[in-house]
């Protein structure tokens, strides 16, 4: 449906238009008066605050897209499938899992939503419907699944009917402040017309004569007395324009006020899907508010995403409109469902229903489905995911299983892909142990071993593997030679002829738990010795011949039989030759018991080599001896 990526990209990773900007013109603080009962109202909306000045973008660096084709969310440079998402199979699988909503109680709750919308639908709201729909607010919001939902709608209906009841106050007091305005006007008119009439006498009446000016200089006072008189009636006049401004830009930044926060209220049930609550908000919006103003107060980015999304402009009736179109096509689907059930498409029905879910998982439709049909979807779910792990495992065996199960109990069951992978995936394991068949007959062990190592990569429980190694250790002659010459290098302790030869050993001991410990033991410690010897020719290539004979000789004092070890050591004994005899001598003194001359020499030994375990614990040796209450 044209709403579906609307609903997708925003309820499914919780962006709020709310979180944008409020509005360009106009950013409120904290308005309304709290409503003193109901109380502890569950899901009250805040006001939206503004959020989109010169910071990052609440929708990311670039706006999401999605692609009904291959079910892929891009968004901020990440791509999600939204049928393989962790988090909606848990949740749609808690639904599979959840009995319907068909009790008493839920009945009883959907029939006094309904009876809330009856009583607010165009054409038949009335004051008197108004006021029962808001009485049963308070009892829809008792029963567990509306979540406290209608009381939050309940707290901002009365938040608004307060601000209405506070505009009507403003307009009484602005009808007494008019009437004293026009009073004002009355008595100033009044005073210009006796001034001026003053004037007039003053100019004419005076002649040359002395009583002239007399009259003249007392019709002057006169003057100047109306003027005071005139300034106390310009001052209050203005003052009473400038309350009565006020009082309408009050009023008018209340009423938005209200407004938003009524704006945010169905803005977020409609996020967290609640459509039935989104359209008993948006009716109780029109019933409030009759001027006709309905554009949501959002930021440019969330503004932008509604109109591609929906096509329109994000308003109240564009909320309305969507969310019934929703529920209709909940309804559609739901009818889709349960008639491929019936036609045992399981695949099919399945999608319908996760698609439904996702959108309208509140609304009754999708909460009174019939439990039996669920777990009819919720077994296909399970299989699909155990085919899909199989594969991933690469156990093919399983995975041929499953998807002949899902072809019998699913008819619309899509075969193709995952058989094309088994069928694949068996042929090239084939190929490569029918290559290892004719390593073995030839007595090539490196072909041998790198097809067999192919062969299980690709397909690791592949029964013709246990059947080659039968056939390959069949060979009783070289078995039973590789297991005499294991033996006897055993005997001999020559652990480096057995590391050098151990894939023959590996294969020729298959067979016998006690000899593959023995094999595993000689092959631990040849490991350790050979990452002893690499790393001493590390520090040897960095020119630390005294530090390369002392990872050697640490080596060899562990394994002292080991031949290439040995050749290393004495290479490098050669090399360190001053710091070998030191640290020997050192060590030698030590046994004879002599500690003065044995500190001398691993002092010696350590200025040589400062780095040198060997003569560091030499001297906390000898110290300790010479000196022991100094420790």
């Amino acid at each position: 449906m044209k709403h579906f990526p609307l609903i997708l990209l925003l309820a499914g990773t919780g962006i709020a238009f709310a979180q944008g900007d409020v509005s360009s013109e106009f950013k409120p603080g904290q308005a309304g008066q709290a409503q003193p009962a109901p109380a502890n109202s569950g899901g009250a909306a805040a006001p939206a605050n503004g959020g989109g000045g010169g910071g990052t973008s609440f929708l990311g660096k670039d706006m999401p897209v999605f692609d009904p084709g291959s079910e892929i969310v891009s968004w901020d440079g990440k791509n999600w499938n939204i049928n393989n998402n962790r988090l909606l199979e848990a949740r749609f699988e808690k639904y599979l899992n959840s009995p319907p909503a068909v009790s008493e109680a839920d009945e009883e709750y959907q029939k006094i939503l309904q009876s809330i919308m009856d009583k607010l639908a165009p054409g038949r709201v009335t004051p008197k419907s108004s006021d029962e729909a808001f009485q049963l607010l308070a009892k829809a919001s008792q029963y567990p699944d509306d979540a406290r939902l209608c009381d939050a709608i309940a707290n901002q209906v009365y938040s608004a009917w307060l601000a209405r009841k506070n505009g009507d106050r403003v307009n009484a007091a602005n009808r007494s402040l008019e009437e004293e305005r026009k009073r004002l006007e009355w008595n100033a008119r009044i005073t210009a017309k006796e001034k001026a009439l003053d004037k007039t006498i003053a100019k004419t009446g005076g002649g040359g004569n002395v009583k002239g000016a007399e009259f003249s200089g007392d019709a002057q006072a006169k003057m100047l007395e109306q003027d005071m008189e005139m300034q106390p009636i310009i001052t209050r006049l203005a003052e009473v324009n400038a309350l009565m401004k006020a009082n309408q830009l009050k009023k008018e930044v209340a009423e938005l006020q209200v407004k938003i926060e009524f704006q945010a209220l169905i803005i977020q049930h409609f996020l967290q899907r609640r459509f039935q609550h989104v359209l008993i908000g948006t009716r109780f919006y029109r019933s409030i508010f009759s001027d006709g103003d309905s554009q949501l107060r959002v930021g440019e980015d969330a503004k932008s995403l509604f109109a591609k999304t929906t096509g329109m402009p994000p308003t109240v009736g564009t909320l309305d409109s969507t969310a019934n179109e929703i529920i209709r096509d909940v309804r559609q689907g739901i009818d889709a469902f349960k008639f491929l059930i019936e036609k045992s498409e399981l695949e099919s029905a399945t999608k319908r229903l996760a698609e439904t879910f996702l959108i309208g998982e509140y609304l009754p439709e999708v909460r009174t489905l019939d439990r039996e049909d669920k777990r009819k979807a919720l077994a296909f779910v399970k299989t699909s995911n155990q085919l899909i792990s199989a594969i991933d495992v690469k156990d093919y065996t399983l995975a041929d299983k499953l998807v002949k199960q899902l072809s019998e109990t699913a008819r619309d069951f899509d075969s193709s892909k995952p058989t094309a992978a088994i069928e694949t995936a068996k042929q090239v394991s084939a190929m490569h142990i029918a290559k290892a068949r004719n390593a073995a007959v030839s007595g090539d062990k490196a072909t041998l071993e790198t097809e067999l190592r192919s062969a299980t990569e690709i397909w690791p429980r592949n029964p013709a593997l246990a059947e080659v190694s039968g056939l390959i250790f069949s060979q009783a002659d070289v078995q039973s030679r590789a297991l005499v010459d294991f033996d006897q290098l055993l005997s001999q302790k020559n652990h480096r002829q057995i590391y050098d030869d151990k894939m023959r050993f590996i294969a020729a001991t298959a067979m016998y738990p006690d000899k593959q410990e023995q094999l595993r033991q000689v092959l631990d410690e040849m490991q350790q010795i050979e990452t002893a010897i690499i790393q001493a020719q590390e520090i040897e290539k960095r020119g630390d011949y005294a530090g390369a004979w002392e990872s050697a000789e640490k080596a060899f004092r562990q394994y002292p039989d080991d031949n290439k070890l040995n050749q290393l050591r004495a290479d490098l004994t050669t090399k360190a030759a001053e710091f070998v005899r030191a640290l020997r001598q050192a060590e030698d003194l030590e046994k004879r018991n002599q500690p003065g001359s044995s500190l001398a020499w691993y002092l010696k030994a350590q200025s040589v080599y400062p780095s040198s375990d060997f003569a560091r614990e030499g001297v906390q040796r000898v110290t300790k001896e010479l000196f022991p209450d100094s420790i």
